[in-house]
C-alpha cells in the first residue's frame, strides 16, 4: 500500500489529462491580458515572438514539469524532495524549496477567487438582465462591488467561486477535475467560437482583423516587446513550478510526456488567439479601448453587449465561458496546496483538506 492514499487517484485517460492541463493554462490571462498585449504591441508584431516563446517553453519547461511530477509521484514538495535526496542524500532541502511555489500558488488562488467572484456576479446579472441595464453608468458598475451596498457586497460571490471549485475537487482527480474539464473546456471553445462568428458579421470588425495581421518591423526591435511576449507565454502555459508538476504526478507512467506537452501548448495558444479574434475586432467595431485591462470584462464588454441584438444571450454565453476558464485554472492552483497538505499529512483525506483550505481563504 502506498504511503499517501491520494496517490492512487489519477487521470483515467490521455485526453482527460491534456484537457485538464489546458484548463489550468486557459484563464483570465488568455481572455483579457492576451488581447490587450496583442493590441498594445501591434498584432503580429507581438504574436511572432509570442509563438516563438510558446514553442521554446513547451519544448522545455512544460515537459520538465510534467516529467518531474510523474517521476516524483508528488507535487512540488515531494518531487523537489526526491531530487535533492537523489543528488545530496537529503530530502528536507528540496521539500523546503517546494514551499516557495506552493505558497505562491496559494497566494495566486486567493487573489484569483476575488476576480472569479466578480465573474460569478456578472454571470448572475447577465441572466437577470441587470448587467445590460447598467449600461455605461460607472456609479452603478462601481456600486455592484461596493461592500456598503449590501451586507455582503461581493463577498458572497467569492464564497460561491470557492465552493464551486472545491465541490469539483472533492470528487478527486478522475471523478472531479478530469470529468469537469472534459465538459468545461469543449463548451468554452464552442462558446467563444459562437461569439467569434457573430463578431465577424459586425461593421468595422474587419479593421480589427487587419490590425491583428499587421507587422511592424521596427517594433520587433524593441526589447520590451520580447520581454512581454516571453512573460505572457510563460504565464499562459502555467509554468509555475507547481501546477503542472501536480498534474504530472497524476499522469500514467505509460503516457508520452512530450506529446501531451505539445497538445497542451497548442490548444492553450488556440484559446488565446480565438479570444483575441473575438475581443479585438469587437472593440474596433464599437470604437472601444481593447487595452482597458481588467475593466474590459466589467465595463467594455457590457457596453458592447447592451447594443447588439440578443445582447443578453451573448452576455450569458460570454460570462459562462469565463466561469469555465476561471474555475479550471482556480482548481489547479488549489490542487497544488491540497496535494501538498495530503503529502505532508497522509492521514488527512481530500475533503478535510479542502475544508481547511476553504476556512483559510475565507
Amino acid at each position: 500500500m502506498e504511503k499517501n492514499e491520494h496517490k492512487r487517484d489519477g487521470f483515467r485517460s490521455r485526453s482527460g489529462f491534456i484537457i485538464a492541463c489546458i484548463g489550468s493554462a486557459v484563464g483570465m490571462g488568455n481572455i483579457w491580458r492576451f488581447p490587450m498585449l496583442v493590441s498594445t504591441w501591434g498584432g503580429l508584431t507581438f504574436l511572432l515572438p509570442y509563438f516563438i516563446f510558446v514553442i521554446l517553453i513547451a519544448s522545455t519547461g512544460v515537459i520538465e514539469e510534467f516529467a518531474l511530477g510523474r517521476a516524483g509521484g508528488a507535487g512540488p514538495m515531494g518531487s523537489f524532495g526526491k531530487c535533492t535526496e537523489l543528488r545530496y542524500g537529503r530530502r528536507r532541502i528540496g521539500e523546503r524549496i517546494g514551499y516557495i511555489p506552493i505558497l505562491g500558488s496559494l497566494a495566486l488562488a486567493i487573489g484569483y477567487t476575488c476576480v472569479m467572484g466578480w465573474i460569478f456576479k456578472y454571470t448572475f446579472m447577465a441572466f437577470s438582465g441587470d448587467m445590460l441595464a447598467m449600461g455605461q453608468d460607472m456609479d452603478k458598475i462601481v456600486g455592484t462591488f461596493n461592500s456598503t451596498a449590501s451586507s455582503w457586497g461581493a463577498n458572497v460571490w467569492i464564497i460561491i467561486a470557492v465552493v464551486v471549485s472545491f465541490a469539483i475537487m472533492s470528487f478527486g482527480i478522475a471523478g472531479g477535475i478530469e470529468r469537469a474539464n472534459k465538459v468545461m473546456m469543449p463548451v468554452l471553445f464552442v462558446l467563444f467560437l459562437a461569439l467569434g462568428v457573430y463578431i465577424f458579421t459586425l461593421d468595422g470588425s474587419s479593421d480589427g482583423y487587419k490590425y491583428i495581421l499587421t507587422v511592424n518591423p521596427k517594433g520587433l526591435a524593441d526589447p520590451k516587446l520580447w520581454i512581454y511576449a516571453f512573460g505572457q507565454a510563460f504565464f499562459s502555459l502555467s509554468v509555475t513550478g507547481s501546477g503542472m508538476i501536480v498534474y504530472g504526478a497524476y499522469l500514467s507512467k505509460d503516457e508520452d510526456v512530450v506529446g501531451v506537452a505539445q497538445h497542451t501548448a497548442l490548444f492553450d495558444t488556440i484559446a488565446a488567439v480565438v479570444a483575441a479574434l473575438v475581443i479585438i475586432p469587437a472593440c474596433f467595431s464599437y470604437g472601444l479601448d481593447v487595452g482597458a485591462g481588467p475593466s474590459l470584462l466589467f465595463v467594455t464588454l457590457p457596453t458592447i453587449l447592451q447594443d447588439i441584438p440578443m445582447g443578453q444571450l451573448f452576455a450569458i454565453i460570454l460570462y459562462m465561458a469565463m466561469i469555465f476558464a476561471g474555475v479550471s485554472s482556480l482548481q489547479n492552483m488549489f490542487e497544488v496546496v491540497a496535494e501538498s497538505l495530503m503529502h505532508k499529512f497522509p492521514k488527512l483525506n481530500r475533503v478535510t483538506v479542502l475544508v481547511l483550505l476553504g476556512a483559510l481563504c475565507l
